[in-house]
């Protein structure tokens, strides 16, 4: 990584220095394993007589010509930038170099399926990757247009951003694809997919009246599971909405959708090329909550069609307004265009808890960040750029209107297309459209860091009616804003079995005191809600009463973002050791029973199985887990035959399971000897259920690869990976470190299953040795590794597991020498305080 780090300073300069009119980019992937063949001709003005360099990490750099004149590779190239000096006003740059293939899912990534030894090539270049594949200014604000021309074995599919053309025969078994130019794009959203991919086709007609080719593409020992009428629908429905919406008809040529193998994220929205992880591809059952963030993801990379790949933002201090509004607009659609009418439930229970975990970091930062350099940008992909900036515009739409707030974007697409603008452009599009000035609300929301927490103080009389009503905002003491909220107030009371809402205010929070006087005279109801239908981003706190309701009652709430939020204040009061995690473990078993909103109950179940396991106090952990895992069981099979319910309660109870009588049903689950109704053991949950018996020593070596015989997949080989690593022997601990940290040959999801596996450890002294040798890696495994996968192992090796304090203090030790790069610094910090909570978490549950 080291050179590899673009500053912020240096793609200023660059941009006062050249202006890029088009990319000619000829691949050529018939080379063999390790690397291709690739040519760039650029064309760009600059400043005569100037001095600039152009990305390009390469193997090899065969020439450079810079207008005419042959430049000697050895002196203008490093193998990361080309120098290029004695600029004229127009020039015209050739690059031929080897390019490398990686495994990593960055730049163009190689992978031979298991099933059938078939090659199959994606390209995945946000933020700085497109340089791995060719000669590129490497910055978002430097667009242009681009032309690619692919050499490939004949028989493959090969896509980019383009509408796919004829190949034409070159001979021995190849064949060359030349692709129209595209519209001017950024570098990052360009895309080459080639392999032999398996493609099914629609088409559909865009407001304008234009037919807009439609693919889905998957490996072909996949295609049987690819359900692509489903995402056909799902992407119709998401033209209608946007082009309605926008008012500005879908921007590009066509429109691909292609399933890739070890894909890094949930997906990327390359321009009419997007790609998403196989994940989404169903091969055994999965939950609805999954389901359902397929359709979330399908809509959030097509809305990027317009925001971010249209309009562009000129440098990633406003990544955050690309990936937050495609968030907030991509679970509005879900809700309104599609069946999943619940997805404002899903976003407060998986999108708000993991904004309000991140802006509680150490490392929090304004959702409007400081990016100085490339290291900046790729630990930013993290749950304020995205989640808290979602909840923030949810929360701007609620204030401005969700027309005003529309028709400004509609504005903003017309007056900026195919251009690169900043975060100002937007606000006076908005402005103009909701007669509202932003600034100060810029300010407070988008330049400060920190969640706020707001209760209710309520005073009655002896008969029960409210005398006042008032609501407290609280602010972190480092981040001391108090800001202005738009928020309901709803009152819950039971009738006939059920909570039921039958009064609500909307008004505006402001200050650290609001008094709320059309609450007064009416009669205290059984559960006040604060923020009902999560209008407003804050954590909220139940009044003791409201509490109690909760606890007894919770999933009698009809509503099912009602009860998101509820649970969500009973976990924030949890994580901030306000209340004993066992009480948070009571409160989930008793109530999780009758949770029909899927991404809530798994997030609910995710929630008690790691307080069970790193929140409780020791000296109740054992009686917690096992209390845990007996209550699942007994859930499960009280839940309906083949619910959702019943399988993700199945799904837990296996990673849950850890005394000899859990475990035994879980064998007998795995052999056929214990069989609930309406639940098939697929092969996905086979692998649940044999890793829950390996990492407990019920199983080892021989079952797992007499899995992996009967699974011999990509996926099948991750969940060997996983499995192998959750052996409970420190021969088997050394041999996963090993293979991730002295050896770099693993592929990314190999890498990430190896780490989960590595975790997974019943008894702590396994973890043990790991302190000592984790903080003895991590600078070089820092220095030596992408990103990508760099990241990975500082987060997935971390023994985060064992929650203790020669863990807190080992990480403070290794932070007090000042290690460098910042970026790294972060995440080791992230490390640390999850281990701060769980410290005070546990001191809380001993009291």
């Amino acid at each position: 990584m080291p050179g590899e780090n673009l500053t912020r300073l240096e793609a200023q300069e660059r941009a006062a220095l050249v202006s890029v009119q088009s990319y000619d980019v000829t691949l050529d992937v018939t080379q063999g394993p390790e690397t291709f063949l690739s040519t760039t001709t650029v064309r760009f003005t600059a400043t005569a007589g100037a001095s600039t360099f152009i990305d390009a990490i390469t193997k090899n750099v065969h020439s450079v010509l810079l207008n005419g004149k042959d430049l000697d590779p050895a002196q203008v190239s490093d193998g990361v930038r080309i120098q290029l000096d004695d600029l004229a006003d127009d020039n015209v740059l050739t690059v031929v170099a080897d390019a490398l293939y990686t495994n990593t899912g960055e730049g163009l990534h190689r992978f031979v399926d298991p099933v059938d030894d078939e090659v199959y090539l994606y390209s995945q270049f946000e933020v700085p990757d497109s340089r791995r594949v060719f000669a590129v200014f490497e910055q978002p604000d430097l667009k242009a247009t681009f032309t690619f021309t692919v050499t490939a074995p004949d028989y493959w599919q090969v896509v980019s951003n383009s509408p796919t053309p004829e190949p034409v025969s070159i001979g021995e078994s190849k064949a060359t694809w030349s692709f129209e130019t595209t519209p001017v794009i950024s570098s990052y959203i360009t895309a080459i997919v080639a392999g032999p991919y398996v493609v099914e086709r629609s088409e559909l007609t865009s407001s304008d009246g234009r037919v807009i080719p439609l693919g889905v593409f998957s490996r072909a020992s996949l295609s049987q599971y690819m359900d692509a009428d489903y995402v056909f629908e799902k992407t119709r429905q998401g033209f209608e909405f946007y082009e309605k919406r926008f008012d500005y008809p879908y921007p590009f040529a066509k429109y691909d959708q292609l399933f890739v193998p070890e894909f890094n994220a949930g997906a990327m929205e390359n321009a009419g090329a997007v790609t998403f992880t196989e994940a989404y591809v169903f091969r055994s059952k999965v939950t609805d909550a999954q389901r359902e963030r397929r359709v979330v993801t399908i809509l959030h990379e097509l809305a990027h069609m317009w925001f971010g790949d249209l309009v562009t933002m000129k440098w990633w201090n406003d990544l955050w307004l690309n990936e937050s509004f495609a968030e907030y607009i991509s679970t509005l659609a879900t809700a309104e265009a599609t069946e999943w009418h619940g997805a404002w439930a899903t976003f407060a229970s998986t999108e708000k808890s993991w904004a309000y975990r991140q802006d509680q970091l150490p490392s929090t930062h304004p959702i409007f960040a400081t990016i100085n350099d490339l290291d900046d940008v790729q630990v930013n992909f993290d749950g304020i750029t995205y989640a808290k900036g979602a909840s923030v515009l949810k929360q701007l739409v609620a204030w401005v209107g969700q027309d005003e707030f529309l028709a400004g974007v509609g504005q903003y697409f017309k007056k900026h297309a195919y251009s690169n603008t900043e975060l100002k452009d937007l606000l006076a599009e908005l402005e103009d459209t909701s007669g509202r000035d932003l600034t100060e609300w810029s300010k407070l929301w988008l330049e400060t860091a920190g969640v706020n927490t707001l209760r209710p103080e309520i005073e009655t009389d002896s008969d029960g009616v409210i005398t006042s009503f008032a609501i407290t905002q609280t602010a972190p003491a480092e981040w001391p804003t108090i800001r202005p909220h738009r928020l309901a107030i709803g009152f819950y009371n039971m009738h006939e079995g059920a909570l039921i809402r039958n009064h609500r205010v909307e008004l505006d929070v402001a200050g650290e005191l609001t008094e709320v006087p059309e609450l007064a005279g009416l009669t205290r109801p059984d559960l006040v809600l604060l923020n009902d239908d999560d209008l407003a981003y804050t954590k909220i706190r139940l009044d003791g009463q409201s509490l109690s309701t909760a606890i007894s009652h919770l999933g009698a709430i009809e509503d099912g973002l009602a009860r998101s939020i509820v649970w969500g204040s009973a976990w924030d009061a949890t994580r901030d050791a306000e209340s004993r995690p066992r009480d948070f473990i009571r409160l989930v078993l008793g109530n999780i029973a009758s949770e029909d909103e899927s991404t809530t109950l798994r997030t609910a179940l995710n929630q008690v199985v790691q307080t069970a396991a790193i929140y409780v106090a020791p000296s109740f952990k054992a009686e917690a887990q096992a209390e845990v895992a007996d209550e699942l069981w007994g859930l499960a099979r009280n839940a309906a035959p083949g619910s959702d319910e019943q399988f993700q309660f199945v799904k837990f109870f296996a990673a849950a399971a850890k005394t000899d009588e859990t475990l035994a049903v879980v064998e007998s689950l795995l052999e056929g000897s214990t069989k609930l109704e309406g639940l098939e053991i697929d092969t996905d949950l086979t692998w649940d259920l044999l890793t829950s018996l390996v990492a407990a020593g019920k199983a080892g070596e021989a079952q797992i690869d007499a899995a992996l015989a009967a699974d011999n997949t990509a996926s099948g080989a991750q969940s060997a990976a996983s499995a192998r690593a959750s052996i409970p022997t420190a021969d088997a601990k050394a041999k996963a470190w090993a293979s991730l940290v002295d050896t770099d040959d693993a592929s990314n999801l190999i890498v990430r299953a190896t780490t989960v596996g590595f975790q997974r450890a019943n008894d702590d002294a396994l973890l043990q040795p790991y302190i000592a040798k984790y903080f003895d890696a991590v600078q070089t495994l820092w220095e030596t590794r992408t990103y990508q996968i760099a990241a990975t192992l500082i987060t997935g090796l971390y023994p985060a597991g064992l929650a203790s304090q020669e863990l807190r203090d080992a990480t403070q030790a290794w932070l007090d020498t000042d290690p460098q790069p910042a970026a790294l610094r972060r995440l080791v910090v992230e490390n640390l305080a999850g281990v701060d909570r769980a410290l005070a978490a546990q001191a809380k549950d001993a009291e």
